[in-house]
């Protein structure tokens, strides 16, 4: 049985939400997709994640939703995590940290999928180990889910790649986040499981990293406090999609994803092999 898996990246603020309201559904639909999971980390005001903005993303179509290092950014969500099925925090944060290590989802077809987010430790804060973190989940996963995806929110390209490599034939698919601008690295590993370095984010593409891009320069160049505002021009949907055979747990194909917000013919797959638009779809 094949399995489509749409993952999301990062969602920044309330323009990244709008689009996903506006895209989510008709791209799930004309695709056949089976799950979607989202990083939500910034999705309240650019940092953070609540209540309400998470049974939004439920509602726009969103099953499982992840966070990272802003996962208690805001305070009101620290509860909330602890009776959430779809929500997970950075499975390697200290075992007393509020909130669950996994996910899972069960999917129309009857397929289970589950995920896990681990957190780099170069240039991160404190976290424990993640090989050892995603070594003591792997056995409870495989009884509980016929896939497996696990993303690495991580900063350095060689601290995601090295986890890629570590997992490949052990789960389904490896993707990053965190960096909020896609790579375009994304294949199959030699054992099945399928890879990319970073799925990029879901929010302006006319910033830095989400916010505007005036103010993050000013910062840049006085070295003084600025704040960042969400950015709000060209605002797209960056993500993978990835079919997995559940039979063999192996990832058959990876493809990026980008879904633009105000242009016609505006979704653009990228296939696995050139790196070039495999086919262009508007609504």
């Amino acid at each position: 049985m094949k399995i489509k898996v749409f993952c999301i990246g990062d969602i920044v603020g309330r323009p990244g939400r709008r689009v996903l309201a506006e895209k989510l559904y008709p791209f799930v639909k004309d695709n056949e997709i089976d799950c979607v999971i989202a990083n939500a980390e910034n999705a309240a005001g650019g940092s953070g994640l609540t209540k309400q903005i998470h049974e939004k993303l439920s509602k726009y179509g969103v099953h499982l939703v992840t966070l990272g290092d802003h996962c208690y950014r805001k305070k009101e969500i620290i509860p909330f995590l602890e009776t959430q099925s779809n929500l997970v925090r950075p499975a390697n944060l200290s075992p007393y940290a509020a909130g669950k290590d996994y996910a899972v989802y069960q999917t129309s077809k009857g397929a289970i999928i589950a995920i896990v987010t681990l957190i780099g430790r170069i240039y991160m804060k404190p976290a424990d180990c993640p090989y050892a973190k995603i070594d003591s989940l792997l056995p409870k996963l495989k009884n509980e889910a016929d896939i497996v995806f696990v993303e690495m929110h991580a900063e350095a390209t060689s601290e995601k790649m090295a986890m890629g490599y570590y997992l490949d034939g052990k789960v389904s698919c490896v993707f990053g986040t965190h960096t909020h601008v896609t790579t375009a690295d994304e294949r199959i590993l030699s054992n099945g499981t399928a890879y990319i370095t970073d799925i990029g984010m879901t929010g302006a593409m006319d910033s830095v990293l989400g916010r505007n891009a005036e103010s993050v320069v000013r910062a840049f160049r006085t070295q003084m406090p600025n704040s960042f505002e969400v950015a709000s021009g060209d605002v797209r949907i960056n993500g993978i999609l990835v079919t997995v055979d559940s039979h063999t747990k192996k990832a058959e194909s990876i493809e990026r994803v980008v879904i633009c917000e105000e242009t016609q013919g505006d979704t653009q797959v990228y296939d696995s092999d050139d790196g070039k638009p495999d086919y262009i779809n508007g609504f």
